[in-house]
Order: C-alpha cells, then sequence, then structure tokens
C-alpha cells in the first residue's frame, strides 16, 4: 500500500504525513486488506527528490513508525515488506528498514 509521507501534491498514496490523522485512514486500509482477491504485505512511500540522501531519512522513520501503527491496529495483516529507497538514498533506506528498494536509475541510468 502507497503512503504519501512528504505531504507533497506530486506524490500518490494515502496521505499519511500527519500521524495525529492515521486513525482517519484505518477505516479505508482496513477494506483494502479484507478484499479477497488481494495479499496487503507492506506499505510504500517514495521521499521528495533530493540529493542528500540523509533528506530521506525522516520519511522513512515516519513510514516505519505508520507501519508499526498499522501492525497494532489491523493486526491480521503481516505488514512484513518496506518499499522504501531509490538509486539515490537506498543506503539510508536500508539502516531505517527497507525490504525493497527501487534502483532503476542505478541499473538503466538517469532519464532525459
Amino acid at each position: 500500500m502507497e503512503f504519501n509521507i512528504s505531504g507533497e501534491d506530486n506524490k500518490f498514496g494515502w496521505m499519511a504525513n500527519k500521524e495525529k490523522e492515521w486513525f482517519e485512514l484505518l477505516p479505508e486500509v482496513k477494506e483494502i486488506c479484507n478484499l479477497k482477491n488481494l495479499s496487503v504485505s507492506g506499505l510504500m512511500c517514495m521521499p521528495p527528490y533530493v540529493f542528500d540522501p540523509e533528506l530521506s531519512r525522516p520519511h522513512f522513520k515516519q513510514l516505519k513508525k505508520l507501519q508499526d501503527f498499522l501492525k497494532v491496529e489491523i493486526p491480521e495483516v503481516s505488514w512484513r515488506e518496506l518499499s522504501i529507497g531509490t538509486s539515490v538514498d537506498y543506503e539510508v533506506a536500508i539502516e531505517e528498514g527497507a525490504t525493497m528498494v527501487r534502483v532503476g536509475q542505478a541499473i538503466l541510468g538517469k532519464r532525459e
């Protein structure tokens, strides 16, 4: 499930940049988790595009915190995956608990 941790308008996913509003997300998240032909296994987010990987760290920490929140609130889902990090910041993402990283640029080169 994709969450918008940064609050940027150009990002996708459920808006989750304000921790105090996470309880409001639960009905929709539960509805998705209860779909019989879908198996939810974790969270993902895209941090703001930056050149300094350390600037992504707070966003990764926040998604991990949301993962921990969902593990308590919706325990029937494993929430084992944490898809964070890109070619620019994957090392920081791994330090913050990433189980998946997206390294397309490192493999295919930068986009035009």
